[in-house]
């Protein structure tokens, strides 16, 4: 877990970065830097966004699959790293970098 820690450090110190969150297949986080219920809400949220997008990118094309996913708000960019049993997601504010 050593590398996972380490990892997670070495993100949230980039320039920007609001917070990281691992979050598992059901949706509940288990890592993260930022609040609980911040955490919270991005997971649940983030993970149903990425369900829809993954279905509709193997609607388009059942031989694809998403490998990540970027969305740009006014005030925070999302970025999301879908794994087979787990989703990354660094939140960073553009406004920083």
């Amino acid at each position: 877990m050593s590398e996972v820690e380490e990892t997670l450090k070495r993100l949230q110190s980039l320039k920007g970065v609001v917070g990281v969150i691992i979050v598992n297949q059901e949706g509940i986080p288990i890592r993260t830097t930022m609040d609980n219920a911040t955490t919270v809400q991005y997971a649940g949220h983030i993970q149903q966004l990425n369900a829809k997008a993954r279905t509709t990118v193997r609607d388009l094309d059942p031989t694809n699959d998403l490998t990540f996913l970027r969305v740009r708000t006014s005030k925070h960019e999302i970025m999301i790293a879908p794994d087979k049993d787990y989703l990354l997601i660094v939140v960073q504010d553009p406004s920083q970098q």
